[in-house]
Order: structure tokens, then C-alpha cells, then sequence
């Protein structure tokens, strides 16, 4: 077997011990904490909390040197001495992950028989050492520590009941759950939708989207176990009349910012969207005189019921599509579940659908419905004398974790009595897997490539094949899960998929049952799995040299196995196998990702990366694939498209408090878009964060010199419509290049008019500015596509904002300037005459949603909601968005 490398080891016996950021994970996540900080001595091991800020804190592990009264001093593993108190200290009883897999042993094998518990402890001890099986993070923080914790990563509770009391009830629940460490998903399908009628206040409704904010703010309250805030997953369906605002409400700051989003999407929609057609926006009668007693959100039921639907409104459906696109594109929300495909292939199929995820998606669950993960540690599992997996290790693996996770079932306590009836109806577990791109650089294959899917078809077909056989094995033993009935459950896409390609599994289900309905989940595992020091979930490195922002701080992090190879072959470049999400084309992510879906009951969590140019277009492509590819959902990452990331190849010196200059050529750009941003209202300028790929500098560098304004400067002016009104945009030319931008449009005084003459002068002052390459096309790239809550027109002529506008107006200029170019250099009648045509044409207006139409006038910044919906209604500014008034 290969040797691991974890984080500052290089044997096995240095494996199984934690340094750096992987000794600060364990003793702030998992080990068994000691409550009474007030008991910490001299000579105790603690976690530090060293910088006490809400969104970046920094904790470090240190000993104890002094203590008095209340002062007590630590010296970190850096040597540096901390003087803090015992309530900023975390003091656990567990040292070590030896004494964490002793705890976790005992505590999984207490549930088996008595004659069998001293067997198992010692099957689930050489399963945990070394961390060949690496336990989810509720399991290992709470087995055989509280009887208060779950042992459940993943919740989903009941779609809201429709009504302020229901709606109150889901509050309380899910706070229950996320104060004990799980993760809830809840669809908010069943509000209904804004503006609707409330018959028994005299009123209308706020709508779904606004109640999905309550659960939003709520979550970023809470904190589990002290060392992370809750997670929540926010869902709406692909007919609720509020799913466009549902789609686009992260662009509006500070009304969804602690829950993750996702439409569940249909095939009927799908197929709506490929064929261009109509999408009807529904929801159900609330008049009718059962919708309290029969509505759960679930549509389909109700319209088996004989019940009546409303039509809200018609769209096409591709528009609502091609929202979702530019929303995921903008800033990497919503993600895409493909509901209907989900439970076309679920072994429940039959008995409880599938409503919702839980907060990273690779968990669909039922209402009520809970499943508890861990991970099997593949970088443990090469077999370096015939370079290959080690097969048969890790099929036993495989089984006594199938086994591991059906007594955390049993072991765990469960706060409210729905979650036990459910769980112990299907028994669910969720076997995933961490360390796949470890064992494929081991084994010399390049993740994305042909030959990789090839290996990971029979890789993941394996471990289906052992986790099912192992399931049947404990079912013949103890018994199916009680809503088992073996043909409905065959009936399943999946079950008829590994059937199959292993008869053996179908034999086995008929012949002895199932003690699980799904056994098989591949998690993000980004805490665990940093851990251990080896790769996340199924995905291949980010970097093999990279920072790492969590609340325990910001760290950098060098990837072992690189360092390993580096060591052994210096000088050399890293082989082609060797690959990082960076390096893989957004396809090849999607194409892995279904090649391990086929072989996994539930559900995967898996970000397809894209670069920082990566197109509108490709986007909508890429999820058009995952679809096609029988992917159940898709999340992609454009890099940069928020304002703050978790990973970074390039280290933020903002966040170290350095000023160091950089002649990088993105750097003006940066400055010039910071400088607009500063002119807006907070949530206009939130609506299009510019994440420069570098670190902002504050000087210029000294040769970059400023070109000044000639009296006489010749250009075109260029007319568009937006979602602000009418823009005229002049754009100059300075020695045969554009060099300076004006912008007219709102009324004069108008946050809106403020904003244009802004973003006009920093445009003109970027163009003037140096000699830092193609100026037109590097601000064309910054400002095409930025976006807020609107957007006018369709296909060529969708027009997302003003700097939208100024764009596309830089690239019908630079093209004008080019074909004069191109016809004669030296016959400047013949160039001024075409200039003159242009600056006469206008850019057809759209009159789709009633911009453009005869009597449309400006509209202004609303300071309430951030969008351009300001008019003047009887004399006052009234808001046609939010309804804020300036009068009232």
C-alpha cells in the first residue's frame, strides 16, 4: 500500500498525526469537547480563538503556559504567546484521533447484539484507523459524546403550511435541527405567491420568496457546536408564479444571505425549453375549502385530487431558463435539481418522494427524511506493487462501512418523533467517497479524460456492488427496511440500472430484501477531508498551492502529494496527470460527474469550475449537458463571480493588512469599477461585484502615464434602451482608439443620472490611463453582462444594466473603427461620413414587459430595494417594486 502524506508527515505513524490546519479542524469540529472551559490549567492543549471577527475569525492551537484568575496565557504551535480568556478557548478531552476512534467504535458497535458488540468494535476499529473510513462530521463529533447531538448531516422538513402559524412551526423546527448540527433543506413551494389574496386578513401576501428570507436570516444565527453557523438549503418548483423572483433574489443584497438556492426543474420544462414553447405559472385554488387540510406543495397530488389550479401567468419558458443561466452565471445561484428525473430513478419512488436537498445538494430526501454520510478514504486504498486499487481491501471497507452507517440509525438521538418514524420506515444511509483525485494522479490517470471515465465507471460500479450485497447480508440478518417491497423497488432507474450490470445485486435483493432504501452519497467532505490531508469529495484539487478562508482563518494550504512528487523529481514540471479544476474544461467536470452519478442511489455534490471569460452561452450549454448525461443536478462555479471564496489560487493581501504595489494590467479597471460601486446604494452595487483575480493595488505604477484631452475629439454617440430608462452614450476617440466615454440617461439630479456620469468618468479616466494593453477589450470584458434586477430586450438586444450598455456601445465603436481602418487609412471625408451614419442609427428599442413603449419614462434607484423603480406617483416618489414611498 502507498504511504499518505498528510500535512506535515511523511510515514505512517506521522499520518495519524494532525498538524496545522488539520490539528485545528479536528480539535474545533470532531473531537469530544470539554464544556467547562473554566477548568483549563497549565499544560492543556487548547484551540485559541486569536481574532474575534464575525465573518473572519482566526483560531490557533496552542498549550497553555500560564493562568490567572481569568487571564490566561497560550503559546501557539508558532510560538507566539496569546493572552486571552477561558470563554475563547476550546478545550476538548480528545487529543487525538486514535482516542476519536476508539469513542466512535464503542459507540456503533453498542447497538449490535451483546454476544457480537466486542467483534464489531474491533471490525469498525481497523475500519476507522488510519482513516481508511473517515465519518461525517455529526457522527464523529457526537457518537459516544452527547446525547444531544444528531448523527445526521442532512435534514429535509415538510414544505411550509400555508399559513403564518405553519410557517412559524417550520421556523421552530428547523432552528431545533440546526442547533444540534444538521443541515436543513426546506421548498418553499407551498407559499403561496406574492401579491395573492389573504382572505382572513383583509390582505395580500408577501409571497414565498420573502418567507425563504425569515429562514435565511435566521439560519445566520445560529451557530453548532460554537465552531460553524447553520446550513440551509432554500428549493422552489419550476411552476410556482414567484420562481423567477426566487431565481433572482440574491442579486438584491441582504434578503437571502445564509441559505444556498435551487430550482427543481421537470422534464416537462426541460422539454418546453428545447422546444421553445409557452410555461404556465401555477398554483393551487386557496379558496377551495380543504387547501388548509390537503395542500403540502405538492402539485401532482393536488390535481389527482380533482382540485383546481390557478394560472398566475404565461412565460417562455426558455426566458425563465435563460434567467437561471445568467443568475448562475453571475454569481454561481441557483444550482438545478432535476426533481422529476430524481425520482424517476429513486428506490422510493413508491412510498415517499423526493421533496428537496439538503444544503449541498447531494442528498434528496422526503419530508422528514434524514440520512447520515461518511466517506471512504481512496488515497488509502493504491496498491503500489501492481499499481492498481487495492480491490479486495477495499471491498471490505466498502462492507463494514454499508454496516458503520445503518447503526448510526439506531444509535442516534432524534428530537422530533417525524424524523425517527421516517427514518426507521427506509433506514437511508449515504456511503460516499474522498481522495478520488489522490488515487487517480497515483495511479497515472488524468481526471476528465476518456480513460479516467472509463476507471471511474468501474470504480464506482464496484462500491455500488459491494454496498448493495452488504446491505442484503445485513437485511437477512435483521430485517429489510419496513417500506420495503422488492418489485416496486426494482422498478426503480436505479435499481433496474445495476441489476443489470450485476445480476447478482437483483438476486440478492429478491432473495434475502434490503435493509436500506438508498445506501449511496457522495458529499462534499471539504472539512473532513482537509482533515486528512487529502482531496475533497469526488473532486479533482483546486490548486496545488492555495489559500483556504474558514472561520478558523486564512491558511495556505500545499496539496502533499505535489510536494511529494516535487521532492522526488526536482526542477521537473508536474506530469499531465497532474490536473486541477482549473486545468479541466467545465464538460469534462460535468462528464465525471455523470459517470459516478450512474452508480449512486442519491445524489453527488460537484462543481463544474469554469474561468473568469467563461460565457452566458457555455453555461446554459453546460447545464443543458448535465441534463442530457442523466446528471439529477448542477452547480457551476465561475471564477470570481463573488465577492468572497472560500479557495484562491492568489493569497488577498486586504486580508493581511498589506499595501504592496503590482503592475498587473487589471489593476485600473478594478480601481475604476470600486470607484462607481462607491456611488451606488448598497444594493446596487452588490448586484454586480467585480472579484478582481488579483490583489487590488492603491498607486499606480510610475510609468503608466496619463493621456490629457486635446479641445477637439471626433466620435459617434450610441442609443440604448435599459432597464433605467433611455441611455445615450458618446463615445471619443483619442489617437484612433476610444479614449473617452459620456452617459446620459434619468434626469438630471437622479441617483441613476449620479450613477452614469460615475461610471462615464471613470471610463474615460481608465482609457487615458497608460499603456496596459487592448484598454477597449479589457473594459468591455469588466463591464459585458453586468446585471441587476432587471434587464431590457432579448437575444442581441437584451440590454442587463448601464455598464452593460456602455459595453456593447465600446464594441459597435471599436468595430466601426476597424472597418474604417480596413477600407482607407488615409480618406478621413470617407471615415467621418460612416461616423455620422452611426451616431444617427439607433439600437432598436425591445418593447417586451413595457420598456420602450410609447410614454416609458426614467425611472430612479429605489433606496429601499435597490431597483430601478422610483417613479412619480401623485406628486411623490413611489417604489412599483417594493412599494417604498418617499412621502410615507
Amino acid at each position: 500500500m502507498s504511504v499518505q502524506l498528510n500535512n506535515g508527515g511523511a510515514d505512517k505513524a506521522a499520518g495519524r498525526r494532525l498538524e496545522g490546519l488539520s490539528e485545528k479542524i479536528f480539535l474545533d469540529r470532531y473531537a469530544w469537547k470539554n464544556a467547562d472551559t473554566n477548568a483549563v490549567k497549565v499544560g492543556d492543549t487548547v484551540l485559541a480563538l486569536t481574532k474575534d471577527d464575525p465573518k473572519f475569525p482566526a483560531k490557533e492551537v496552542g498549550e497553555v503556559v500560564a493562568r490567572d484568575g481569568r487571564r490566561v496565557t497560550v503559546r501557539t504551535r508558532a510560538g507566539d504567546l496569546v493572552e486571552t480568556s477561558p470563554e475563547k478557548l476550546t478545550l476538548t478531552i480528545e487529543k487525538s484521533p486514535e482516542e476519536m476512534w476508539d469513542r466512535l467504535a464503542g459507540a456503533m458497535a453498542s447497538v449490535e447484539a451483546p454476544e457480537r458488540q466486542e467483534i464489531w468494535r474491533e471490525r469498525f476499529r481497523w475500519l476507522l484507523d488510519d482513516w481508511k473510513l473517515v465519518p461525517g462530521g455529526r457522527i464523529a463529533a457526537g457518537a459516544g459524546a452527547s446525547d444531544e447531538l444528531t448523527l445526521f448531516n442532512c435534514y429535509v422538513i415538510p414544505s411550509p403550511k400555508d399559513s403564518r402559524g405553519g410557517i412559524m412551526e417550520t421556523l421552530t423546527e428547523m432552528t431545533e435541527i440546526m442547533s444540534r448540527g444538521g443541515g436543513v433543506g426546506i421548498n418553499l413551494s407551498s407559499l403561496r405567491p406574492r401579491r395573492s389574496i389573504v382572505r382572513g386578513v383583509n390582505g395580500s401576501s408577501s409571497g414565498a420568496v420573502s418567507w425563504g428570507g425569515l429562514f435565511s436570516y435566521t439560519t445566520g444565527l445560529i451557530e453548532q457546536g460554537g465552531s460553524r453557523r447553520g446550513a440551509l438549503m432554500l428549493m422552489m418548483n419550476d411552476w410556482h408564479p414567484d420562481v423567477v423572483d426566487f431565481i433572482t433574489v440574491k442579486q438584491t443584497m441582504g434578503q437571502v444571505t445564509n441559505a444556498n438556492l435551487s430550482v427543481c426543474v421537470s422534464n416537462g420544462f426541460m422539454k418546453a425549453v428545447k422546444e421553445d414553447l409557452d410555461w404556465e405559472l401555477v398554483f393551487p385554488d386557496t379558496s377551495d375549502a380543504e387547501y388548509d387540510a390537503l395542500w403540502d406543495g405538492d402539485l401532482d397530488k393536488w390535481k389527482s385530487l380533482g382540485k383546481q389550479v390557478i394560472p398566475y401567468r404565461t412565460v417562455r419558458a426558455r426566458e425563465v431558463w435563460r434567467t437561471i443561466i445568467e443568475s448562475a452565471w453571475k454569481s454561481a445561484e441557483p444550482g438545478v435539481v432535476f426533481m422529476e428525473y430524481y425520482n424517476q430513478m429513486s428506490n422510493s419512488w413508491y412510498f415517499n418522494p423526493i421533496i428537496c436537498t439538503n444544503p449541498c445538494g447531494e442528498q434528496g430526501l422526503p419530508a422528514w427524511g434524514v440520512c447520515n454520510l461518511s466517506a471512504v478514504n481512496l488515497s488509502r486504498f493504491y496498491d503500489e506493487a501492481k499499481h492498481d486499487v487495492a480491490w479486495e481491501e477495499l471491498g471490505r471497507v466498502v462492507r463494514y462501512s454499508t454496516r458503520f452507517l445503518d447503526n448510526v440509525i439506531d444509535k442516534t438521538p432524534y428530537h422530533f418523533e417525524e424524523n425517527e418514524a421516517n427514518q426507521k420506515l427506509e433506514r437511508r444511509v449515504g456511503l460516499g467517497t474522498m481522495g478520488l483525485a489522490e488515487l487517480m494522479i497515483r495511479l497515472e490517470i488524468r481526471y476528465g479524460s476518456p480513460e479516467s471515465l472509463e476507471f471511474l465507471d468501474k470504480l464506482y460500479g464496484f462500491m455500488a456492488k459491494e454496498a448493495y450485497l452488504a446491505s442484503t447480508e445485513i437485511a437477512a440478518e435483521k430485517g429489510s427496511f419496513p417500506a420495503f417491497d422488492a418489485e416496486p423497488f426494482l422498478q426503480s432507474g436505479f435499481m433496474k440500472n445495476i441489476a443489470e450490470s450485476y445480476p447478482e445485486v437483483g438476486a440478492a435483493v429478491r432473495e434475502r430484501g434490503m435493509r436500506n432504501v438508498t445506501v449511496l452519497t457522495q458529499a462534499p467532505t471539504g472539512s473532513t477531508g482537509t482533515m486528512v490531508g487529502t482531496s475533497t469529495g469526488i473532486e479533482p484539487y483546486f490548486a496545488f498551492e492555495f489559500y483556504r478562508q474558514s472561520r478558523l482563518g486564512y491558511d495556505k494550504q500545499l496539496v502533499p502529494i505535489a510536494q511529494e512528487w516535487q521532492d522526488a523529481h526536482p526542477g521537473e514540471q508536474l506530469p499531465a496527470w497532474f490536473v486541477t479544476a482549473m486545468d479541466l474544461s467545465a464538460k469534462d467536470h460535468i462528464r465525471a460527474q455523470a459517470a459516478i452519478q450512474r452508480w449512486v442511489d442519491s445524489s453527488i455534490s460537484k462543481t463544474a469550475n469554469c474561468p473568469a471569460d467563461f460565457t452566458v452561452e457555455e453555461t446554459a450549454e453546460l447545464y443543458e449537458l448535465a441534463f442530457e448525461l442523466g446528471c439529477k443536478g448542477v452547480t457551476i462555479y465561475r471564477d470570481g463571480s463573488r465577492d468572497v471564496q472560500v479557495l484562491s489560487t492568489t493569497k488577498d493581501e486586504k486580508k493581511d493588512e498589506k499595501k504592496e504595489e503590482s503592475k498587473d494590467e487589471a489593476a485600473p479597471i478594478v480601481e475604476a469599477v470600486a470607484a462607481v460601486q462607491a456611488v451606488l446604494p448598497a444594493s446596487a452595487a452588490q448586484a454586480a461585484p467585480v472579484e478582481p483575480a488579483v490583489p487590488v493595488v492603491s498607486a499606480a505604477p510610475a510609468d503608466k502615464a496619463y493621456k490629457s484631452r486635446p479641445k477637439i475629439l471626433r466620435g459617434a454617440t450610441y442609443k440604448f434602451n435599459t432597464p433605467f430608462g433611455m441611455a445615450y452614450i458618446t463615445v471619443n476617440d483619442l489617437d484612433g482608439t476610444p479614449g473617452e466615454i459620456f452617459l446620459n440617461v434619468g434626469k438630471a439630479g437622479s441617483d441613476v443620472f449620479a450613477m452614469a456620469e460615475a461610471l462615464g468618468r471613470v471610463c474615460s479616466l481608465f482609457l487615458r490611463y497608460g499603456d496596459h494593453g487592448d484598454k477597449v477589450q479589457l473594459l468591455v470584458k469588466h463591464l459585458k453582462g453586468i446585471g441587476g434586477s432587471g434587464a431590457v430586450g432579448f437575444g442581441p438586444n437584451r440590454v442587463e444594466s448601464i455598464a452593460d450598455a456602455v459595453a456593447k456601445a465600446l464594441e459597435l465603436h471599436a468595430g466601426m473603427l476597424a472597418e474604417e481602418a480596413a477600407a482607407s487609412e488615409t480618406f478621413d471625408a470617407a471615415a467621418d461620413s460612416v461616423a455620422g451614419s452611426i451616431a444617427a442609427t439607433a439600437i432598436p428599442a425591445p418593447t417586451a414587459y413595457g420598456y420602450g413603449k410609447s410614454g416609458h419614462t426614467s425611472t430612479d434607484l429605489c433606496p429601499s430595494c435597490g431597483s430601478a423603480s422610483l417613479n412619480n406617483v401623485e406628486g411623490c416618489k413611489t417604489c412599483t417594486n417594493c412599494g417604498y414611498s418617499k412621502c410615507s
